[in-house]
């Protein structure tokens, strides 16, 4: 009979995993009112936006040092230490590629999408985002099935994970759609470049989060 690990402690990294996880879906809800104003030609207020964005990734790398920081030395793990720290880094990066989307668009002083893609844009920003959604949802599903252990709790594991493999499938192709749109509509080199670049790092939001969600697939396998 597997004892639960987690009851031997009075705090779980879990928690803290889910903390973070908060952070992640907190940062793409404002990734997502920065697009909508970098879009806007009436915004002004886009660096405020990202400034936000940097607050939130701040406190969630604060979080992150604590999972490692504070993660007893020596103990057994109901499943590899390496495998717990490897999905907190794939939904820290999340973050990063949240980020780097924002820094990315800062580079360029006109703040304009062209008005044939910005639908494209926002419909990518949607599909990118949702995974993330999900990420909170599935480390609290995690966090009681390693308290039970119960194989109907992690078949809802299972299932969340199944759901956030299918919406970044379903952002890789909004994001594949959209670069041949550029490459159709754009005629500047250098507005095709941006724009194509933009539109891989928003997709790389929804591959982080389904490399995560892989990672936790690894970490209730039996």
């Amino acid at each position: 009979m597997r004892i639960p690990f987690f009851s031997m402690f009075i705090t779980s990294p879990f928690d803290a995993l889910q903390e973070h996880a908060e952070k992640v879906k907190e940062c793409a809800w404002a990734f997502q009112q920065a697009m909508e104003c970098y879009a806007s030609s009436r915004c002004e207020v886009f660096e405020e936006h990202r400034q936000e964005v940097i607050r939130i990734e701040q406190d969630a790398d604060a979080i992150k040092r604590r999972i490692r920081g504070h993660l007893p030395k020596g103990v057994m793990l109901p499943m590899e230490k390496f495998q717990l720290f490897q999905y907190l880094r794939e939904q820290d990066k999340v973050l990063d590629a949240v980020q780097e989307a924002l820094n990315w668009l800062s580079h360029r002083s006109e703040q304009n999408i062209p008005e044939t893609l910005e639908r494209d844009f926002f419909l990518l920003v949607d599909a990118a985002i949702e995974p993330t959604e999900e990420l909170s949802r599935m480390v609290g599903e995690a966090r009681i099935y390693f308290r039970n252990f119960s194989e109907k709790q992690r078949k809802k594991v299972k299932e969340i994970i199944s759901n956030i493999r299918q919406m970044e499938h379903d952002a890789d192709q909004r994001e594949y759609a959209l670069i041949r749109k550029i490459f159709h509509n754009e005629t500047d080199p250098v507005s095709s470049f941006h724009l194509v670049r933009l539109a891989e790092i928003i997709g790389s939001i929804a591959d982080h989060s389904e490399n995560a969600g892989d990672m936790m697939r690894a970490m209730i396998a039996k």
